[in-house]
């Protein structure tokens, strides 16, 4: 009997080292590899925000030009235009001006951007079916647009100086007088001029605008992706996927609905981004005579002034050049973002 009771206690002792080698084990594996996922998603996302903003870019310069030129002195009468003025008088340099600045900010911005989307959706979904008491419960639109928000507002807020020094850098031309020579140059010469503030002027629109604009962006892409899973209204579902061009049409739809509504606060944010700069006039209007005043006290501000001096439909300058800009974009970075996980072999899908 006691050596019986011997060989019990034997037999229970190495299976609780055994036990406790594994658990170590694991805990020693569990934070390499969490660290790899968030690195692998953070890549995905920033090969998205570069791939997609780069094939838009000559376009993107086209809307912040319209976006911020001198009413009184039309230098751009439309997109086509203003693209032919730019390669006549910048060649394609002119076109591209700013993408690098474009991408130094949107490469991190989209990195951070679809990483918190992912980590806000967990959230929201683990709180969600505890508060329903549903362990199968699923996000809907409405907690895919709260998701998509917090993605966005944690995104802007941690690149804002650099798109604020990419509109800049955007906006000057060969005529201008003074010339930020660069991404470094620009932040130095902003802070040196018009203090550490002025790098998040026009961030409250900014922040205003992400949330309809990213958080619908998401909402509808994720949600259009689901019902034609589920449903197949329209025979588009191939062995239980997706096709890349039902994906592209997805992005496209979504980023069509977001940009339309937050596009009025994308134009306010442009313009407030330029107050305090002393030389914003000549280079907004280029060689023009007229040279309207800059100032705006705040947000409601710049939305009065210029509506005021300039209409309605100031507030929609540059949307058709953006519009073509965002289709394509938006439908880009979504499905980049998912080819280059499934590449690196990242397993997490934002529905679960």
């Amino acid at each position: 009997m006691a050596s019986e009771e011997v060989k019990r206690s034997e037999s229970a002792a190495v299976s609780t080292i055994v036990n406790l080698a594994e658990g170590a084990r694991e805990g020693v594996k569990a934070p390499s590899y969490a660290v790899l996922s968030i690195c692998k998603s953070l890549f995905a996302g920033g090969v998205a925000g570069g791939v997609s903003r780069t094939a838009v870019a000559p376009l993107e310069r086209m809307k912040i030009l319209l976006q911020v030129q001198n009413p009184h002195n039309i230098k751009y009468s439309g997109t086509v235009q203003g693209l032919k003025y730019i390669w006549r008088t910048e060649g394609l340099r002119g076109l591209f001006k700013g993408n690098g600045t474009n991408c130094a900010r949107i490469v991190p911005n989209s990195a951070v951007k679809f990483f918190s989307y992912e980590q806000a959706s967990k959230g929201i979904l683990y709180m969600y079916r505890q508060q329903t008491g549903n362990e199968n419960a699923q996000l809907t639109p409405v907690l895919r647009l709260g998701a998509g928000a917090t993605a966005g507002i944690i995104a802007m807020s941690a690149t804002y100086p650099m798109d604020m020094v990419r509109g800049r850098l955007t906006v000057q031309t060969a005529n201008s007088p003074y010339q930020y020579r660069g991404i470094a140059h620009a932040l130095s010469t902003v802070l040196r001029e018009e203090g550490p503030r002025a790098l998040y002027r026009g961030w409250l629109p900014s922040v205003i605008g992400v949330v309809p604009y990213v958080g619908l962006n998401f909402a509808v892409y994720e949600s259009l992706k689901d019902w034609l899973v589920k449903d197949n209204p329209f025979g588009l579902v191939e062995h239980n996927e997706l096709t890349i061009i039902t994906r592209l049409s997805c992005g496209a739809i979504a980023g069509t609905v977001g940009q339309t509504i937050a596009y009025p606060l994308d134009v306010i944010r442009r313009r407030m981004q330029m107050v305090g700069w002393k030389s914003a006039s000549s280079v907004v209007t280029g060689e023009g005579r007229s040279k309207a005043s800059l100032e705006y006290n705040g947000m409601l501000d710049a939305f009065k002034k210029t509506v005021r001096h300039e209409g309605f439909g100031a507030l929609y300058k540059g949307l058709v050049p953006n519009s073509v800009k965002v289709v394509p974009s938006i439908a880009i970075a979504f499905v980049t973002y998912e080819m280059v996980k499934d590449v690196l072999g990242v397993e997490f899908k934002i529905s679960d």
